[in-house]
């Protein structure tokens, strides 16, 4: 993809040198807005991040996210979408990472990585559009000092531009956030599968997602590429 600029700011594939201001918006606007991370009451263990940084930067290093670049303000990254390419086999490799360890109901990373492959799993993805392949659109942000301006739609219709220069038939998003659904559905994303937050419980039967009025659901949204 070409990069594209308006209004001063650019949007382009992201490269390892953009990391560490991507970093930034990850940690202080990302990880403090999304719905599923409500519950973290402590700070996040340092080996968590790590952990982050080294799964983030290999998609990065894949070629296959994009960034949004403040031309006006020293190139500063203002929004971003990390997005991975994945196959029908990472579904179980998703289900062993899942179920490695018994989760308590307070571990919150944990479980944010299980009800997105609990979602993942019943969505049958590859069965429902007789594909591959697919492009996952992981993690979307605006900084808080862009939003309302159309940033969102240019990232995402950048990254779905991204996928099918790179011959992906489908790109996906499991979106945990009222907001983020609603602006991939006008972008032409379908829902083809929803979880309530109620009904996704832990082992003991307490809800672990209880986030404010209008996150209910995390939908998986689809569009052909």
């Amino acid at each position: 993809m070409e990069p594209t600029t308006k209004d001063g700011v650019t949007v382009r594939i992201m490269t390892l040198a953009d990391y560490e201001t991507f970093k930034y918006v990850f940690e202080e606007q990302f990880i403090r807005g999304e719905p599923l991370s409500d519950p973290i009451a402590a700070a996040i263990d340092p080996e968590v991040w790590n952990l982050y940084d080294q799964y983030h930067q290999s998609l990065v290093a894949d070629g296959t996210c994009v960034v949004a670049i403040d031309e006006e303000n020293d190139g500063r990254v203002v929004g971003f979408v990390l997005a991975e390419g994945q196959v029908p086999e990472d579904v179980e490799k998703h289900r062993q990472e899942a179920d490695a360890v018994a989760l308590q109901d307070t571990d919150i990373t944990g479980h944010i990585r299980r009800i997105n492959y609990v979602v993942e799993r019943d969505a049958k993805l590859y069965d429902h559009y007789g594909v591959s392949k697919l492009l996952y659109s992981h993690l979307t942000c605006v900084d808080v000092s862009m939003r309302g301006r159309g940033l969102g739609s240019r990232l995402a219709t950048a990254a779905m531009e991204l996928g099918r220069s790179k011959g992906y038939p489908l790109m996906t998003a499991n979106c945990t956030s009222f907001y983020s659904a609603r602006q991939k559905e006008a972008l032409g994303m379908e829902c083809i599968y929803s979880l309530k937050y109620e009904d996704y419980k832990g082992a003991t039967g307490k809800v672990i997602f209880a986030p404010p009025e209008p996150h209910r659901e995390v939908r998986v949204m689809a569009i052909k590429l």
